[in-house]
């Protein structure tokens, strides 16, 4: 049954922003929710704490992070009494939206939770995000309310100078001190909370991601979304059980990132082991000392996960590794399987999916492909006028299932959406046997060691230095980053073509926007190809 925007249940939400800017009900894809039935009335984050606590996980871990772990009656009382703070304090009604900027810890997972139980609409956000990039985020979602992680404080505070929306920005210690604003009035709150009862199809989260025009785009999702992945994937794919231990590198401000290091786990009595900078060399680190089950990050890790068990270190613990983020290479895969006997899993998800909807399984997997539907997920590879090709032909990948792409406010949902399916600018193959197999990015997104870069906004980026005359950005194949961006610049007259000029460049994007998306390549060139009209040509660049 294909479930659409005209059959919208109950909502709680005083502040009706984001459901007043849901897509026109024909602009919505099919939604396939056979098999996910839930209460009309569900808050996702009841399900992760006080629920748990009922089914008897009070004492089981639930976070790792910052030297300290936490408890689910821990993790409850303590996003019960920040969630009294938000409403009584705060002044925080169903509805509104409230940004999140922290890196990966169990404060910011408690604020999540917290926000959430209050009937708030989060916005997680990443640490490395500059003022410019949030303030598009808090103009797009008219957000007023932020918490921050004292330690981050700046780019917010200086945000909130100008910002029409943003008019109060609370501080919590990410540390675990409890020492800050948010975390002193918390403390003094009772640790029972009557939670919001909305509806299972109010709006949780917003998820942004960018366009190639650099604008980005918000991706709504409800209560039973965030349900949905852990009771789809995460319980038949990975099978999680309360003894699993996770661990990963993608930010909590990401949907990959916020499924498998907290919706996964807390679904399932399960721990999650957070790392504020989860590079290899920690990941490994704590996969050891927590003898972490399962693994979630790119394959650029994997790969030096693979050096360091080389060099003597022992992962024996991990039971299954998931790679996205790019295209696992057959290389990696068959390393990974040769050093360890464990499944390494490739799949694909995105923002506007909210997680993995296709992937490889612990007995049906193979080098080199991305894997089949996930259980309640239909996919198919579609021509232009969105028929479906013959297999083994490449084409559009098209897919539909629990849940589906739903834009805030944005005439893009046309483009994402047709027919019902849900496009995600993939081009993909289907072999024979059903399984797809990653091809080509249909656009200028360029993905880098699991981030999704737009090349456009890298040049605006770098046409704001005087040195710059003009320029043009395109993803270039990388063996360890899968892609990486290469800018291609005209210099202003009398400016050198060095390596120093090149670092100064460089330097520049990285402090003019998130540092992981600077060009990890610059060609000096004396002119851009463009064809008669003046369009530069990046096709020829590339």
């Amino acid at each position: 049954m294909a479930v659409t925007a005209n059959m919208l249940g109950v909502s709680a939400h005083l502040d009706t922003f984001t459901r007043d800017r849901l897509p026109p009900a024909d602009e919505w894809p099919d939604l396939l929710l056979d098999g996910f039935d839930y209460p009309e009335r569900l808050n996702a984050a009841v399900e992760f704490t006080d629920a748990m606590v009922g089914k008897g996980f009070g004492d089981n871990t639930a976070l790792i992070g910052n030297g300290r772990h936490r408890t689910y009656k821990e993790l409850t009382d303590w996003t019960n009494r920040i969630a009294r703070a938000l409403v009584e304090d705060y002044g925080v009604k169903p509805g509104n939206r409230v940004l999140i900027r922290s890196a990966n810890n169990p404060a910011m997972v408690a604020c999540w939770l917290a926000a959430t139980k209050a009937g708030a609409v989060v916005v997680n956000t990443m640490p490395m995000l500059r003022a410019g990039e949030l303030t598009q985020i808090i103009d797009k979602a008219e957000i007023s309310l932020a918490l921050c992680d004292t330690r981050l404080m700046d780019e917010l505070v200086a945000c909130a100078k100008d910002s029409a929306f943003l008019r109060t920005v609370v501080g919590f210690d990410g540390t675990a001190n409890h020492d800050a604003e948010l975390d002193r009035v918390a403390l003094g709150k009772p640790v029972r909370f009557q939670a919001v009862g909305t509806g299972r199809d109010d709006v949780a989260l917003l998820g942004f991601t960018s366009g190639t025009t650099g604008e980005p785009k918000a991706t709504m999702h409800f209560h039973r979304d965030l349900l949905i992945i852990a009771d789809g994937y995460a319980r038949e794919v990975l099978g999680v059980t309360p003894d699993d231990v996770f661990v990963g590198s993608p930010p909590l401000a990401f949907t990959f990132g916020l499924g498998g290091l907290a919706i996964f786990p807390l679904r399932f009595g399960a721990a999650a082991t957070l790392l504020e900078n989860a590079s290899p060399p920690n990941m490994i680190e704590i996969i050891q000392k927590y003898r972490a089950t399962i693994s979630f990050t790119a394959p650029t890790a994997y790969r030096a996960m693979l050096a360091a068990m080389e060099a003597g270190a022992d992962l024996s613990s991990l039971r299954i590794a998931v790679s996205a983020g790019e295209t696992l290479p057959a290389p990696i895969f068959e390393a990974w399987m040769g050093k360890t006997g464990k499944p390494i899993l490739d799949g694909i998800g995105s923002t506007e999916m909210l997680h993995i909807f296709i992937t490889n399984r612990v007995d049906d997997m193979a080098p080199g492909s991305t894997g089949k539907p996930v259980t309640g997920y239909q996919a198919r590879v579609v021509d232009n006028d969105m028929n479906e090709v013959p297999r083994g032909t490449v084409g559009h990948l098209a897919v539909r299932g629990p849940t589906g792409c739903r834009y805030l406010g944005d005439a893009r949902q046309r483009k994402y959406v047709r027919g019902g399916w849900n496009l995600t600018g993939d081009s993909f193959v289907q072999d024979a046997a059903g399984a797809f197999h990653f091809a080509a990015r249909s656009d200028d997104m360029i993905v880098s060691a699991g981030y999704n870069i737009a090349g456009p906004e890298v040049e605006v980026a770098l046409l704001a230095c005087p040195e710059v005359k003009e320029c043009a950005v395109v993803g270039v194949t990388d063996a360890e980053r899968g892609q990486i961006v290469e800018a291609h610049v005209v210099l202003a007259d009398g400016v050198a073509a060095d390596e120093a000029t090149r670092v100064r460049l460089q330097n520049h994007v990285k402090a003019t926007i998130a540092p992981y998306k600077y060009p990890r390549s610059v060609k000096f060139l004396d002119e851009l190809p463009k064809t008669q009209t003046g369009k530069i040509q990046r096709f020829r660049l590339r």
